[in-house]
């Protein structure tokens, strides 16, 4: 009897592997790019499943946990009028009925979902939909109380590094386990300056990491860095999109309309097919060339 032992490289994500080896993992980063109108997540959600994503995310919160008491009654000037801050994150956030709607809607269009908790009482209400896996924030990179809970549901996590020190990301590895977790290289400014995006260091975290699968979670404007991502091997991307980058909120001028949402997907699948897999060869269609161009063929020539 053969025992087929796992690949430590890889993680499940709903259907999918993702990992070397493995199609890129390709995530439309919704967030709050809804602005609390659903029709505008579901819009979203097709606009990502059109594309070819693998799945869409979204941010679920607590106001009252992660909006600092000193912030709640400052007001500011929303598009639905002068408002205190915690009424503000309370109008964009999402409740049982529209996670209930997006599940359902999700599942229609075959795409998965799954969101960044930004605090317990987040995670388990997403534990409550099922999903595939959950992703840590760069913001929530030092809350251990969030990584020991996002750990203790046992699906695959996916943390960003963003704003994030070698040490202080060492500690959250430490903390939430290697055996399941994917990280993201990323730089947390939205639009990213490409100068600060330093893709190299998806590398060093492939050195750092050898067993842990190095995505690329990415806030830049345009699309071509991302491509370079993938090419230097990222098995794992994410993008903020949106329907319109005109439209009001802080994380639209960073996001990528659903036009170039597909021609990212189609960019990211044919660098895929064009890596290979590294081993020299000469390929059929190379005989006929070889035969024409080629005036010594050598004596080696079949090795």
């Amino acid at each position: 009897m053969t025992v087929v032992t796992p690949n430590p490289r890889l993680r499940q994500l709903g259907s999918r592997t993702a990992g070397p080896g493995r199609p890129v993992y390709v995530v439309g980063e919704i967030g709050i790019n809804h602005n609390g109108d659903l029709d505008t997540a579901l819009a979203l959600v097709d606009a990502a499943a059109d594309a070819g994503c693998d799945a869409v995310k979204f941010q679920k919160r607590t106001p009252e946990i992660c909006t600092p008491r000193d912030q709640w009654d400052v007001e500011r000037d929303t598009p639905w009028g002068r408002m205190s801050y915690i009424d503000y994150r309370h109008r964009v956030e999402f409740g049982e009925s529209e996670y209930r709607a997006i599940d359902e809607h999700c599942a229609e269009r075959g795409i998965d979902w799954f969101a960044s908790p930004w605090d317990t009482e987040a995670v388990a209400f997403l534990e409550g939909f099922g999903v595939p896996a959950h992703k840590v924030a760069s913001a929530s990179l030092t809350d251990d109380e969030l990584l020991r809970a996002v750990r203790a549901t046992g699906k695959t996590v996916v943390l960003s590094t963003g704003m994030s020190t070698p040490r202080q990301i060492r500690h959250a590895v430490e903390v939430l386990g290697s055996d399941n977790i994917l990280l993201c290289h990323a730089t947390s400014t939205y639009p990213a300056k490409s100068e600060e995006l330093n893709l190299r260091v998806i590398n060093t975290l492939q050195e750092e990491y050898p067993n842990v699968p190095i995505g690329y979670s990415g806030h830049e404007t345009g699309l071509q860095t991302t491509l370079a991502a993938v090419a230097l091997g990222a098995a794992f991307v994410e993008r903020h999109i949106t329907l319109d980058r005109a439209m009001w909120g802080s994380d639209q001028a960073a996001s990528v309309e659903p036009g170039g949402l597909h021609r990212l997907v189609r960019d990211i699948r044919t660098i895929e097919a064009a890596l290979g897999d590294g081993v020299k060869r000469v390929y059929a269609s190379e005989l006929a060339p070889m035969k024409k161009l080629r005036r010594v063929q050598g004596a080696l020539a079949g090795v």
